[in-house]
């Protein structure tokens, strides 16, 4: 008997018939590899004036390779491109972009926020590491595991690349190209700067890492771009509230075709952002049952949730459980004690 759900055969079906559409209107999908657990990273090409690369995957001779080779496939070379357009921070993103940018000459368009970082990535990168450690200690990691933590953080800092921000972008801002416009939509929560780029007259969405098909878009405890960065207690910066209030702007526009930067198109985004909704409620009445044992640090939470891998990615788990406990204090479900250098939530009756 169906399930009702679609099966594998006709997702695949769906996902070529999107992604034939996107070629198109000149946009061709160049799924780059990368070093880490999420696998290729979608670098979109878009044919147009002037030859455009959304994306670059990271600092990797194998991704270079991967990237040059498939211009090559249509056509074009690393020195055709005109533009560089960089949807967030993270280094899977963007980590050729030095190099690109270097034997292209091409302009480089990111979130105007997004050009100080740049400038000096390694140096972005460790303040990052060095904030998320911190706010680590600060829910319950054991300190030698948070260090420990950072230094394998350090050593992925290579695959990442600084860069100059030539055409600095605002939300509600456009990149005005040959056959095209693209406006740029500010999207934070899964990175603070995350950036969607939207094609109103094919109701298209390049969406970077803002909203995925398969997997929820991490809504990271990140340093601020702007302002200052707090000690990881209550002045935390609140990404999962932030994510919801982007998925929501997000759900509302006629998108037909969203292109996301991993996994397959999507066609139906606001039915998956009411998924991803769901998912958060529901994960966000698991975590307030398991207060009910009492007073938790973040880490105990996490500890809970998912075993051993709390411990190997103890920083994606703690900002998941901050992320939802956010969303339990704002319903006035949870309280939390930041009086002590470990912060702790209680339950409290909404």
């Amino acid at each position: 008997m169906s399930s009702g759900q679609p099966g594998a055969d006709e997702l695949a079906a769906e996902a070529e018939e999107a992604l034939a559409e996107a070629r198109a209107a000149g946009i061709h999908c160049i799924a780059v590899p990368t070093p880490f657990l999420v696998g290729r990273v979608n670098c979109y090409l878009i044919e147009d004036d002037p030859l455009t690369l959304v994306d670059t995957g990271p600092n990797s001779g194998k991704s270079l390779d991967e990237l040059e080779r498939a211009l090559g496939a249509l056509g074009h070379r690393i020195e055709d491109l005109g533009l560089i357009v960089i949807t967030h921070q993270h280094m899977d993103h963007l980590g050729l972009l030095e190099i690109l940018a270097r034997r292209s000459g091409a302009e480089v368009a990111a979130l105007a926020s997004l050009g100080p970082y740049l400038q000096d990535f390694s140096a972005s990168a460790t303040a990052d590491d060095d904030f998320s450690m911190g706010v680590m200690r600060r829910h319950g990691v054991p300190g030698e595991l948070a260090t420990a933590l950072g230094a394998v953080g350090a050593a992925f800092r290579a695959f990442g690349s600084s860069g100059r921000v030539s055409v600095p972008l605002h939300d509600g801002e456009t990149l005005t190209l040959r056959d095209r416009t693209l406006t740029a939509l500010h999207r934070p929560g899964h990175s603070p700067s995350d950036t969607a780029f939207w094609d109103e007259e094919r109701a298209l969405l390049l969406a970077g890492d803002h909203l995925l098909a398969r997997i929820s878009s991490n809504p990271l405890i990140s340093r601020p771009l702007e302002g200052p960065a707090g000690d990881g207690g209550r002045d935390r910066p609140h990404a999962l509230i932030d994510y919801m209030d982007s998925l929501r702007r997000t759900q509302v526009m006629p998108v037909q075709l969203a292109l996301g930067g991993h996994g397959p198109p999507i066609r139906r985004h606001a039915a998956l952002i009411d998924e991803r909704f769901r998912m958060s409620q529901r994960r966000a009445a698991k975590l307030r049952r398991l207060l009910d044992d009492g007073p938790m640090t973040a880490y105990d939470l996490a500890t809970r949730m998912w075993g051993n891998v709390a411990v190997t990615q103890a920083f994606l788990t703690i900002s998941e459980v901050l992320g939802h406990l956010d969303l339990l204090i704002d319903e006035g479900r949870v309280s939390e004690d930041a009086s002590a250098p470990v912060t702790r939530f209680s339950p409290e009756d909404p």
